[in-house]
């Protein structure tokens, strides 16, 4: 399989990855580079806490890896690509279906490639707000990504 064919998929295939099947995750590419993408969730009985509302571990969990995979189709084999930490700040409760907006812009691209290469190791650290349907940011995710380019 040609690796355009492959990473123009990947995004569209995760849709079936059983962990976001069972929580309701969708992955939608907003552009065709892959380096913009929407990810949401309705709140349903598989993702929902005893309260009623959606459960952290679900919002952290759809948006677990898009900075890493963006990345690495970036990057290239040269480069790897891990996540090294991340933390949650909840804001407000969760109800019905949020979304998040994962993007690399080719000014960070840049800066983080440059950093890599200038350094041998680069951690970056990145920002998503989870939202709900009306605007409103339901948590903040930071994710510190690891980036080394291989020897």
């Amino acid at each position: 399989m040609n690796r355009k064919f492959r990473d123009s998929m990947i995004f569209k295939l995760i849709n079936f990855y059983p962990p976001f099947l069972g929580a309701g995750v969708k992955v939608k590419p907003l552009n065709k580079e892959g380096t913009k993408l929407e990810v949401s969730m309705n709140l349903t009985r598989f993702n929902r806490n005893y309260v009623g509302t959606h459960f952290g571990g679900s919002l952290y969990s759809m948006c677990d890896p898009f900075y890493m995979l963006i990345l690495l189709r970036m990057l290239g084999k040269d480069y790897i690509v891990w996540d090294k930490s991340a933390s949650i700040d909840f804001k407000r409760p969760g109800r019905g279906r949020v979304h998040a907006i994962f993007e690399i812009t080719e000014d960070q691209f840049t800066e983080i490639k440059n950093k890599v290469d200038e350094l041998g190791k680069f951690e970056p650290e990145l920002l998503v707000e989870v939202k709900d349907h009306e605007g409103q940011v339901i948590c903040e995710i930071s994710k510190k990504l690891w980036i080394k380019k291989k020897s």
